[in-house]
């Protein structure tokens, strides 16, 4: 039998936050170039860049070194076989002016060191300074591979001068996460928020400053409650803000109790493969957060979307599904009817979406295939 050949792969993104999203992305990423890599009789030898090493290779079990210290950055990609950035929204200055010049670094420092390099699945955008187009082109231009989560992102690259066939667009890589086996812990675990009751997951963020969206989804939760017996479960994917923010509505939840319904939040959780069991146990799914909708998604649960940015229309699009709001503009009495509905009608709406789920699934495995083939 021949010895599997080891390759060194260098992940960098926006992990080691406890973001349950991006740890979500980093777990999906890891599994599959794991499982790829098996197939094609390649062990895979992941380092990834964090900014908490020690509890990233507690997490996942592999080697992580500090993200902001350049000399362990340099060191690991210089002893490794490539490097993979992504997936996420990385390459965006919505949220400041750090995170393109940085990730983009990143990149260029494994491609000054000769290694191969490797964009997966990253969402592109918004680019609203004109200066940081030419520097994502330059390095774009450089990579082995490049592959976006949405058809947007592919058309953002292309503005910037890369060529169509050069960018492939592949569903986000949380569409791959599976649900770990069950350990006796965590049944024990479950059983302490177990009820008769439908379980309404709601992934909830602080957006508006008014906190508008919050009160209208607090009214529309409340009309449904009339209407149907639920426990409605709050499902924080970022601490502390998802949590305040979940606080938020549930203090502004109207005779949930006279009705029949419960309330409950779930604890903050670190492993996203555990997350992932907590939305795999609803039967109705409210989110704002993506990786809430795509969690929901990929365990076949009927889904509402409150978009409050493009990513959440586009991934709902490739579902074949709108959001039921906006962050602007949200009426509660359609919230209601319609987690209603499909609480209802649960079964007919995950055979109307099977074939598009399945499908997503399949193309999330293709970025960690091609990586895999470029290496061997």
């Amino acid at each position: 039998m021949v010895a599997a050949t080891t390759k060194t792969i260098v992940l960098s993104g926006y992990y080691g936050f406890r973001n349950s999203g991006d740890e979500a992305v980093l777990k999906s990423i890891l599994i599959a170039l794991e499982e790829e890599g098996l197939t094609s009789g390649m062990d895979i030898k992941p380092v990834v860049l964090s900014i908490d090493p020690e509890w990233t290779s507690r997490t996942y079990g592999v080697q992580a070194v500090h993200r902001m210290k350049l000399s362990e950055v340099r060191n690991a990609i210089k002893n490794s076989d490539g490097l993979i950035s992504g997936g996420g929204s990385l390459l965006q200055d919505a949220t400041g002016m750090k995170s393109i010049p940085y990730y983009l670094g990143v990149i260029k420092l494994a491609q000054w060191l000769g290694k191969p390099t490797f964009i997966y699945a990253q969402g592109i955008g918004p680019v609203n300074r004109k200066l940081f187009r030419p520097m994502i082109s330059s390095v774009f231009r450089r990579c082995d591979y490049i592959s976006v989560r949405d058809a947007e992102s592919a058309g953002l690259l292309r503005s910037m001068g890369l060529r169509e066939n050069d960018v492939q667009v592949v569903p986000d890589p949380v569409m791959g996460l599976t649900l770990p086996e069950k350990t006796e812990a965590s049944v024990s675990k479950e059983s302490t928020h177990e009820s008769d009751l439908p379980v309404v997951g709601v992934s909830v963020r602080f957006w508006n400053p008014e906190r508008t969206e919050l009160s209208k989804l607090a009214e529309g939760l409340s009309l449904l409650s009339r209407r149907k017996r639920v426990n409605i479960r709050f499902l924080p994917f970022h601490f502390p803000g998802d949590d305040e923010a979940s606080r938020f509505v549930m203090d502004k939840l109207e005779n949930i109790a006279e009705h029949g319904s419960t309330v409950s939040v779930a604890p903050e959780i670190e492993n996203p493969q555990d997350m992932l069991r907590e939305v795999s146990k609803c039967s109705l799914l409210v989110g704002m957060r993506l990786h809430s909708l795509i969690y929901a998604a990929a365990q076949s649960v009927p889904l509402l979307g409150v978009s409050y940015d493009p990513k959440i229309d586009q991934f709902l699009g490739r579902i074949g599904s709108v959001p039921v709001g906006t962050a602007q503009e949200l009426d509660p009495r359609i919230l209601a009817a319609e987690g209603e509905r499909l609480l209802n009608e649960g079964g007919m709406w995950r055979k109307a979406h099977a074939s598009q789920i399945a499908e997503l699934k399949r193309e999330a495995r293709i970025p960690a295939q091609r990586i895999i083939e470029f290496l061997r």
